[in-house]
């Protein structure tokens, strides 16, 4: 599971704490406290984006939650999202909120600084190619709530919403995406390496 949560909570002695952040998550077998005490959803029906009553099961923890699996935040990554802010809708370059699943993974064993466009290698960042905006490696997300991140006018993944490099890593930890959820290559490399297609991702 990653939890991208665009308003982390402040720790103590954690400079990078309140920064828009991507943590890896896992279920460990048994309900634990995870970072913040976010509840994320269990229900089969929804991870499989079947259930129509979707956002009443994602609402945040309270009397009329549904029952929910915690996860334990291991380790969070600074990150960027829309600079136009959050929404869900074709044609807003914001970044969309909800349940996603890694659909497809690209740019597995191509170096550092690799270029992309329309997901097709185009060149390499440090050959002429300094200013485009997609480098490194793509997580293609799928929303898997229809109606709020699925379907019609709200698809994340035919807005093509990637998690992605960026050739500005000095914006990272500030809005500055259309829509995308941008990482530096230090942290996205590996972690591109260690999630798998289907690993479910939260966007809060």
């Amino acid at each position: 599971m990653l939890v991208l949560d665009r308003f982390s909570p402040r720790r103590k002695r954690d400079p990078r704490a309140d920064l828009p952040s991507i943590g890896i998550a896992w279920n460990r077998g048994e309900p634990r406290k995870c970072l913040g005490g976010a509840k994320l959803p269990a229900s089969p029906d929804l991870l499989a984006g079947k259930d129509s009553r979707a956002r009443s099961k994602l609402a945040p923890p309270g009397p009329s939650s549904r029952p929910a699996a915690l996860y334990e935040i291991r380790r969070r990554f600074v990150v960027s999202t829309s600079r136009f802010g959050v929404g869900q809708r074709t044609g807003s370059c914001q970044t969309p909120l909800g349940l996603h699943r890694v659909a497809e993974k690209i740019g597995a064993g191509c170096p550092i600084g690799t270029v992309f466009r329309s997901r097709r290698i185009v060149g390499l960042n440090w050959k002429g190619k300094s200013n485009e905006p997609i480098v490194h490696r793509i997580l293609w997300l799928e929303g898997l709530e229809p109606g709020f991140n699925c379907g019609g006018e709200v698809d994340s993944r035919k807005r093509y919403i990637y998690i992605h490099g960026t050739n500005d890593e000095p914006t990272l930890g500030r809005p500055a995406s259309r829509g995308c959820i941008h990482l530096s290559a230090a942290d996205l490399l590996p972690l591109f390496d260690q999630v798998p297609t289907g690993t479910l991702a939260w966007v809060q």
